[in-house]
């Protein structure tokens, strides 16, 4: 996978990231947990290190489903 730096203090994440709006909010009722928590592990399997989250989308709610997936 490839890499790609943020800012000027060397923090790099994946060139592809996954987007995670939908696993709580915006596409109708939220997404299953435990599915979101394996489409999680397969990203982190094949090198995502991006996840793209905001508090809107809960609020918190996605950073806990997120935070929680990727706690192990």
């Amino acid at each position: 996978m490839e890499k790609r730096k943020l800012g000027s203090r060397g923090l790099e994440v994946s060139a592809l990231g996954l987007g995670c709006m939908g696993m709580s909010y915006a596409y109708g009722p939220a997404s299953d947990k435990n599915e979101m928590t394996k489409l999680i592990h397969s990203a982190v399997e094949r090198g995502v290190t991006f996840f793209d989250t905001a508090e809107i989308y809960g609020p918190f709610t996605n950073e806990e489903l997120v935070g929680e997936a990727l706690a192990p």
